[in-house]
């Protein structure tokens, strides 16, 4: 096998502020650090996830994603939890709104759907 793990997603927000609350606070990953790139007018934030990390990016005006989630590209980002369902709770306390939990048939786990700020589905998986 040529590779051992996912080292990192990167992920480009419309709102660096907005996102970077979501995924601090909301999701309570840990930020390994923070750049402001002046010749990019653009922020860099490093998080931490298990093994791997999430990059966040800001950069002036980007694109909005043409279509949903079968849009060439990545489709999803997926977390993984100890316990789906209160997970859920504690998300939904914090004002995200979560799909209805369903179960997954080829691996008989349960998971979920929800939505970052600018809509990159998240899905959340026992």
């Amino acid at each position: 096998m040529l590779f051992s793990k996912i080292h990192h997603v990167a992920i480009i927000a419309s709102d660096y502020e907005k996102s970077k609350h979501f995924y601090t606070e909301i999701l309570e990953l840990p930020i390994i650090r923070e750049i402001y790139r002046v010749e990019r007018d653009s922020y860099k934030l490093d998080l931490k996830i298990g093994d791997s990390e999430i990059e966040l990016f800001s950069f002036p005006n980007p694109p909005k994603r043409k279509t949903g989630p079968e849009a060439v590209g990545l489709r999803h980002l997926c977390l993984t939890t100890e316990n789906v369902e209160v997970t859920v709770e504690k998300l939904e306390k914090r004002g995200i709104v979560c799909e209805p939990i369903r179960i997954d048939e080829s691996t008989n786990t349960p998971y979920t759907f929800f939505k970052d700020p600018d809509g990159l589905p998240i899905e959340l998986k026992e």
